[in-house]
């Protein structure tokens, strides 16, 4: 019986880099949290792995969702097919997470799909192999993040906050972003996450826009001058706090109260208007 279920976008309210390992993978420390901005994906069991989208079927072998199916199967022993029909509304290249929430949903909908009973623990030891965003978004809610994403430390308490955002430009590879990162051409930006969690989930939003901090913004506003200037804009029009999410290039607008954040949206074409998230609701992710 086909399973329907919603993959929720995530935030960055900051993001820090600490360091690299030796295997080339950067130490982040991060605050992030759910937004209810989701992707639409449909599991039906069938003979072989498939993806569809837009009613084609996706050749694409490096897509996160096959890949969690197939990492599924090999942690498992099995050889289980399924066919994943998935509706996309989480701009790509945006720093929301698209891919590894759709991947995360995989991971938790087809153990449920195939009753591997496959524990929590279990699906985000393999998530965290899979990208550095989806033990996250198997978790949800608001969170301090850590390590290479595999360190999650929730908060107790995550309200919900009116958001506009908008994606300048194409979008960016992550990749490159964190490139010319390492080129070490940018100055380091210091983050003081537990003050900046307080301030969330009390609603400061004055006080979070301060505390807010993301290494990446320098570079990514390098490569597209026009997130500096949708960050402006989106002060310009009110929002109590505005910064880049992830690797970019999406900005993001936290305003005090709806009416304000939908005003502001009609000024931004392609704008998107959407709220924080306390937890991901049962019926998602997190009532697998």
């Amino acid at each position: 019986m086909p399973i329907t279920l919603y993959a929720n976008a995530k935030i960055n309210w900051a993001l820090n880099i600490t360091g690299r390992r030796a295997d080339g993978y950067h130490l982040l420390d991060m605050v992030m949290q759910t937004i209810d901005l989701c992707d639409e994906l449909c599991f039906e069991p069938a003979g072989s792995l498939s993806l569809w989208e837009d009613g084609r079927e996706s050749a694409g072998e490096d897509n996160l969702v096959i890949r969690a199916a197939r990492a599924l199967n090999r942690y498992a022993g099995t050889d289980f097919g399924a066919r994943v029909t998935l509706k996309k509304r989480i701009p790509a290249r945006a720093g929301l997470g698209g891919g590894s929430a759709d991947c995360a949903l995989a991971l938790s909908a087809l153990n449920e799909l195939w009753r591997l009973e496959l524990t929590r623990k279990e699906l985000l030891a393999i998530g965290e192999r899979l990208g550095a965003d989806v033990p996250f978004c198997l978790t949800g809610g608001l969170a301090r993040v850590s390590g290479i994403g595999e360190r999650i430390a929730p908060a107790a308490d995550a309200p919900r906050i009116p958001l506009v955002l908008a994606r300048p430009g194409d979008g960016l590879s992550t990749a490159e972003v964190f490139a010319l990162w390492d080129s070490g051409d940018f100055p380091a930006v210091t983050l003081d996450g537990a003050a900046l969690i307080d301030a969330v989930a009390r609603r400061d939003l004055v006080l979070a826009d301060r505390l807010c901090a993301n290494a990446l913004t320098a570079p990514a506003v390098a490569l597209m001058p026009q997130i500096g200037r949708c960050i402006a804009q989106m002060r310009a029009l009110g929002a109590a706090a505005a910064f880049m999410t992830g690797s970019g290039s999406a900005v993001v607008g936290a305003f005090e109260d709806a009416d304000a954040a939908r005003s502001a949206a009609g000024h931004i074409p392609g704008a998107i208007l959407t709220q924080t998230l306390p937890a991901l609701a049962p019926g998602d992710l997190a009532g697998l």
